[in-house]
């Protein structure tokens, strides 16, 4: 059976977006469905990528190390739920630092692609802001939008006409592998 990526952004999309920042494993809260979403895509051999922007880091609220540690706890949750994450991306720069990194640019995705040696082009992309869409339209992926996070506003302004929209992660996992 061959393998089929998956880019999923973090915040908004597999966890409740505090429109803020989580900075401790307490405040980490999965959105409705979320944990069962990715164990459906793992039983169906979908490989699971992150690609999160975290500007925490680079603003001083938390170490690199702190997010590893918080993406460690909440994967290990997936875990225990039958699912599994293949790769997590994490860009720590704040907007108007010049990385290549920060979604909408596609840093992310080359990183995870030259690390884990495998193309993430025409696989699907689960974002809940206009940065996910045009970071996976700019990579070749096929854009998909969840109203979980920031995702109703992000609906309510013009984004890529290829832009599948579900009400979340579960409804767009759903839509996927059935």
């Amino acid at each position: 059976m061959r393998n089929n990526y998956i880019v999923l952004d973090r915040d908004g999309v597999i966890n409740v977006d505090l429109f803020d920042y989580v900075l401790e494993n307490k405040t980490f809260e999965f959105e409705k469905g979320s944990k069962e979403a990715i164990a459906k895509l793992a039983q169906k051999n979908f490989k699971i990528i992150i690609a999160t922007n975290q500007a925490c880091i680079n603003l001083g609220l938390i170490s690199a190390e702190g997010i590893k540690d918080i993406n460690n706890f909440w994967i290990n949750k997936v875990r225990e739920n039958n699912g599994e994450i293949l790769h997590v991306e994490v860009c720590p720069h704040k907007k108007g630092e010049d990385c290549n990194c920060r979604k909408p640019k596609t840093g992310l995705l080359e990183s995870a692609e030259k690390k884990l040696n495998i193309s993430l082009k025409n696989c699907f992309f689960i974002g809940d802001k206009l940065s996910d869409l045009e970071c996976a339209v700019s990579h070749g992926c096929k854009p998909i939008l969840v109203r979980t996070g920031y995702g109703a506003m992000t609906e309510a302004d013009p984004f890529p006409n290829e832009t599948k929209v579900f009400d979340n992660l579960k409804g767009a996992v759903d839509w996927i592998v059935d």
